[in-house]
């Protein structure tokens, strides 16, 4: 029978809030990044970017982290519908840090936490039974209550021929065995710890841990001889995580030495931090057990996981993707720092997407010399650019509305006029561009100085967007210039993680012509640069079936292009639409002036009043969506 999912993660979830100076004591770190976190959530989430069918079986708080955990989850398209909201009970936390290579001080914030708190009552049989696998965490049997769901799972799963597999996920301060602050300590040898695990070993077809795990289990230090006592009540396959040297797999009788079990060696990297690693192991070791690949195969994807996470800040954001780790074992060898490699972490950042963006209609008022100009030839105050900024969005929204946009709308809109409006807008699902440039600026210019420190500021769903006056024969020391300053722009886009829209356009004392844009798309991509999104001027049809030929040559999973205005009249832009027809590259417009140009100036010159302006904006905006929906058409 089909099975509903591959795998059902149980055990812990919670948030991660890792310290952002690599190097400090935790007394001393002053800024966080929030990932998800715990064992079972990191598995879920990295089996589920590995193509499995993952899904959660745990429980989190009714507060703003236990949302932001089910939003994690579903994004990477791991199933929630058994992730319980607990009323009564906050969502866990872990703050974690990174000293130096082999110290990381972390502090669980777990008392009386919503994912300890699942009960068997909470776990349903039919739900067990849809799945391949139930991937169990250790430390949901170190308490009663904890430990009766697991065994219940245990035992529905046994009954419908669902695969068991245990992560020892040893951790003595979960089991009462340090200070409360002392989450950092891996092994403490404790005869009840040893006794209440191999009480369920039976119970499982595989059973993951490190030697240190082992030695818990076993209950010796000696991993060998812990292996041994492991063997004697469980006939699970286990999988012994070696750190640098790989894992070693032992299906049958413990061997007189490790490395004659089933041994695949691990590749060397530069650790940042290893917390984490066990979690993306265990995500690749299910992908190749569960799709039937082998022991040798299944090492080899869990050890490679683990070496992409230990090289990087996090561990679920860290997770590779299906189509990176495949890329990086086809040249694990030549790739000693994957966290320098520029071709996997392109990988890394373009297919890890958070959502997808099929079409896009976009309202641009990100308009800020333009709007100055135009306030003062109309003898307005200045301070009514925010408010009118305001009104176009929601000239924005109603069209949008009226137009069934849902998952298409977007804007482009500036923090310098327009931040009320973009804190109105963020989280609502659209798509949001923010410019970084001095308007104008020829070199280019960053209009509030460094970009990596606006960068820390911002929503990580805003797109940086940067309009460059860039020309292919511009003086060479020119040229130079704006090519090194959007590289700088490019690479912190990258070390942030937010998407750049990078917009080109020809200046107009110059030549311009479709071939010279794309020279200038060529040259880009020639300097490593690769933004998420293009924004240009409209080209002919065959410049645009140029153009797409050159970007899926070079970066295949670049978004698209959306088409700007340039302040053009709507007839004008119809026409540019139907240039444009059956490119699917070209995902939409990014449009001002042309929609909200003459209703600003009349309303600036109190022609007409708000609602005036707001709706011939929104019919204006209508018209155009309506012409880019029918540029197929005859």
């Amino acid at each position: 029978m089909e099975k509903q999912f591959d795998v059902i993660c149980m055990g812990r979830v919670a948030v991660d809030l890792y310290s952002q100076q690599i190097g400090a004591r935790l007394e001393d770190v002053s800024s966080f990044a929030k990932y998800l976190g715990g064992s079972s959530g990191n598995v879920a989430y990295g089996t589920a970017r590995q193509g499995l069918r993952s899904s959660m079986l745990a429980r989190v708080g009714d507060e703003h982290m236990g949302r932001f955990l089910r939003e994690e989850l579903n994004q990477v398209g791991c199933d929630t519908s058994h992730l319980i909201t607990d009323k009564d009970r906050l969502t866990a936390l872990v703050l974690l840090g990174i000293k130096d290579r082999d110290t990381f001080p972390l502090i669980f914030y777990r008392d009386n936490c919503a994912d300890m708190a699942i009960t068997a009552s909470d776990v349903d049989e039919q739900y067990i039974a849809s799945a391949r696998c139930l991937a169990i965490t250790g430390t949901h049997l170190s308490h009663p209550q904890t430990r009766e769901a697991v065994l219940t799972a245990l035992g529905y799963a046994r009954r419908h021929g669902v695969r068991t597999v245990l992560d020892i996920d040893y951790r003595p301060v979960l089991w009462g065995l340090t200070s409360l602050g002392d989450g950092e300590t891996r092994f403490i040898a404790a005869e009840q710890v040893t006794r209440q695990l191999q009480d369920v070993l039976h119970l499982f077809d595989v059973i993951v841990g490190t030697e240190e795990e082992f030695h818990i289990a076993g209950g010796s230090t000696e991993t060998l001889q812990a292996l041994e006592k492991v063997r004697g009540v469980s006939q699970a396959t286990l999988v012994c995580k070696r750190g640098a040297l790989g894992c070693s797999v032992y299906i049958d009788a413990i061997p007189p030495r490790l490395d004659d079990g089933l041994t695949v060696t691990g590749v060397r990297v530069e650790v940042l931090n290893v917390l984490g690693a066990g979690d993306a192991f265990m995500s690749g070791l299910l992908r190749g057990y569960l799709n039937d690949e082998g022991w040798e195969q299944a090492c080899r994807y869990a050890n490679a996981c683990g070496a992409l996470v230990v090289s990087r800040h996090g561990c679920a954001p860290a997770m590779p993707s299906k189509i990176e780790l495949d890329d990086y074992l086809s040249r694990a060898a030549l790739v000693p720092r994957p966290d320098l490699d520029p071709r996997l972490n392109h990988l890394h950042r373009v297919t890890t997407r958070r959502r997808e963006w099929p079409e896009l209609c976009v309202m641009a008022f990100d308009h800020r010399s333009q709007l100055e100009e135009m306030a003062l030839q109309c003898g307005s105050s200045l301070k009514r650019i925010p408010a009118l900024k305001q009104l176009i969005l929601q000239a924005s929204r109603e069209a949008a509305n009226s137009a069934g946009l849902e998952g298409k709308a977007g804007l482009l809109c500036d923090g310098t006029f327009g931040q009320d409006a973009l804190n109105a807008i963020t989280g609502e699902g659209w798509w949001i561009g923010r410019p970084i440039e001095l308007p104008g600026s020829r070199p280019l210019e960053m209009e509030h100085g460094n970009i990596g420190s606006q960068l820390i500021s911002w929503p990580q769903e805003h797109v940086v967007k940067c309009l460059v006056f860039f020309h292919p024969e511009d003086a060479h020391a020119l040229r130079l210039e704006q090519e090194q300053k959007i590289a700088e722009v490019y690479h912190a886009c990258c070390q942030s993680g937010h998407e750049l829209l990078l917009e080109v356009i020809l200046p107009a004392s110059m030549p311009r012509s479709d071939d010279l844009y794309l020279r200038a798309i060529s040259r880009f991509y020639n300097l490593g640069i690769s933004p998420d999104w293009w924004k240009l001027p409209p080209l002919s049809a065959s410049g645009w079936t140029a153009l797409s030929e050159i970007i899926a040559r070079r970066d295949p999973h670049c978004r698209g292009v959306v088409i700007l205005g340039l302040d053009a009249p709507a007839e004008q832009l119809r026409a540019d639409f139907k240039a444009a027809a059956g490119q699917t590259l070209v995902k939409g417009f990014a449009v001002g002036r042309t929609l909200f140009g003459d209703a600003s100036r009349a309303w600036l010159k109190h022609d007409i009043d708000d609602a005036q302006l707001v709706a011939r904006i929104k019919d204006n905006y209508l018209q155009l969506i309506a012409w880019w929906r029918e540029r197929g058409q005859a």
